[in-house]
């Protein structure tokens, strides 16, 4: 994984707008409507959220961003790892980047909604190896047996 990149997006080309739309629509096969908390392109492009691709030698592999909540508390949104990368190291270097940049900006709480099934263990495992601990719906979600929430002070 010498040749991984991970820089900021803009969201304006197509390879990035086609693989959230395949995040989309596998969140969409998976969760019912309801309980779909992923954001679409218009919503990741506001100046509340910070996105970042994973590069690797100038091929998308991967993806995640922060969306401010307030001045100390930010949320992760958009993680994901293209599915031929799954379980390669990916969604670890990401997540890590992600956690030094929201203390770089001064956030002292990053938080997160994730599906409660099966599908999601892994990435629940890796929130847990990474410091998240469950904990009550925050911001603007409410109790939904879909989803699980986590948090991690910074």
């Amino acid at each position: 994984m010498s040749s991984i990149e991970i820089v900021v997006d803009d969201l304006s080309g197509p390879p990035i707008a086609e693989f959230l739309q395949a995040h989309l629509a596998e969140m969409r096969s998976i969760t019912p409507p309801e309980s779909v908390h992923a954001l679409d392109l218009d919503a990741l492009r506001k100046p509340d959220v910070t996105f970042w691709s994973v590069m690797d030698g100038g091929i998308l592999v991967g993806c995640g961003a922060i969306k401010r909540l307030d001045a100390e508390h930010a949320e992760v949104k958009s993680m994901r790892t293209a599915p031929r990368r799954k379980r390669s190291g990916v969604a670890t270097l990401l997540l890590e980047h992600i956690i030094g940049e929201a203390r770089r900006e001064g956030f002292t709480r990053l938080s997160l909604e994730t599906g409660s099934q099966e599908f999601f263990l892994p990435a629940r495992r890796l929130y847990e190896k990474l410091g998240f601990a469950y904990c009550e719906p925050f911001a603007d979600y409410g109790h939904d047996p879909n989803s699980v929430y986590m948090t991690r002070t910074l």
